[in-house]
């Protein structure tokens, strides 16, 4: 199977086109209010509409109240919800939309004990716990500490970019890899190239050595 991508962070309709024009799956609009890459209501909808079919748009949440979460799903048309703060099972699941819990991976933490407190969640996605940041660092972890056989799609994140996504996709073999900074000109800004460069490397790793894609 391919590997799919998701392109995180974005803030202008202009770099979600492009993104789906260089054959992404998705997209990421951000809702945390302290984030550099944060986009209000209007923002994010005029990318939404931008985008072609079948290109999921994806709302990030750190510990956001649930009124927050629903004045978002009342104003977008997103796809699916990304959480990235402590939330429970319980609260991630009460938005009546499949979910993704991001988990953050340090030296001391057990990957597939944390993936179980979320057993209905749609996949989990590792990233790299830096100082409490809920992602967006630019640092990769040790992808040698991903179990192997969890039961949901497992989505890679964490300092993924144009130079180290070919030898991430092929130590991990993930569902999907999930790049913000590592793809920018500036937080928040994508640059095209980068972007391009990205998915060349992924999509090198999918061909194989006999050029050809799996579906």
């Amino acid at each position: 199977m391919r590997t799919r991508v998701k392109i995180c962070g974005i803030t202008r309709p202009g770099d979600a086109v492009e993104a789906a024009r260089l054959g992404v799956d998705a997209i990421g609009l951000v809702f945390h209010p302290h984030s550099p890459r944060a986009v209000d209501l209007d923002a994010a909808v005029a990318i939404v509409r931008g985008l072609p079919p079948f290109v999921a748009a994806v709302g990030l949440f750190v510990d956001a109240p649930a009124e927050a979460v629903r004045a978002v799903l009342a104003a977008v048309p997103l796809d699916l919800l990304q959480f990235h703060g402590r939330e429970p099972a319980e609260y991630c699941r009460a938005f009546g939309r499949r979910y993704v819990k991001a988990l953050a991976v340090a030296a001391d933490s057990d990957p597939a004990a944390q993936a179980a407190r979320y057993p209905d969640a749609a996949a989990w996605l590792f990233d790299t716990a830096v100082d409490g940041r809920s992602g967006g660092t630019g640092r990769t972890f040790d992808w040698g500490r991903l179990p192997q056989g969890l039961e949901r799609p497992v989505i890679l994140a964490g300092g993924l970019d144009p130079d180290n996504v070919a030898a991430a996709v092929r130590a991990v073999r993930p569902y999907a890899v999930d790049v913000s900074s590592g793809v920018e000109a500036a937080k928040g800004i994508k640059d095209p190239a980068r972007m391009a460069a990205f998915m060349r490397g992924v999509r090198s790793v999918d061909a194989g050595e006999d050029g050809r894609i799996g579906a």
